[in-house]
């Protein structure tokens, strides 16, 4: 009996504290979909997060808004982001804006702007394929 509990008592602490973080962890993490994805969607007032890469020449900057249209291979999306938009942020760039989707339109409050450690000036022109849609 004494030999059995060394093994049990560490393998029920054990997994009693993988479970734990399990549960813990999986109820933070925050998903995005893709402009397909949420074309799919029915229109809710559920937050969400749409990822896809911004349609070059489609953004209007407004005083207080900053409309544009987000696509992934075949699908495109219309986001308005309230507020100012990162430094970073332009054409043909990857996002992630966070907000609601009324089914025609993304209102955004928040908005990440996807880069790579690379700095780059504005007269380099550099390859941003890197993310096209290819069938494997």
């Amino acid at each position: 009996m004494r030999r059995y509990a060394r093994f049990v008592i560490p393998a029920v602490v054990i997994i009693g504290v993988l479970g734990f973080l399990m549960v813990n962890l999986s109820s933070s993490l925050v998903y995005y979909n893709t402009p397909a994805e949420l074309q799919a969607r029915d229109a809710s007032d559920a937050s969400l997060r749409l990822a896809g890469r911004v349609v070059p020449g489609s953004v209007v900057e407004n005083e207080a808004t900053v409309a544009f249209t987000v696509e992934d291979c075949d699908t495109t999306v219309s986001v308005v982001h309230v507020g100012a938009p990162p430094q970073l942020f332009q054409d043909g760039i990857m996002v992630v804006v966070g907000g609601t989707w009324d089914g025609e339109e993304f209102a955004s409050s928040e908005m990440f702007v996807k880069h790579d450690e690379q700095y780059r000036t504005d007269a380099e022109d550099y390859d941003r394929t890197d993310h096209s849609c290819t069938d494997s």
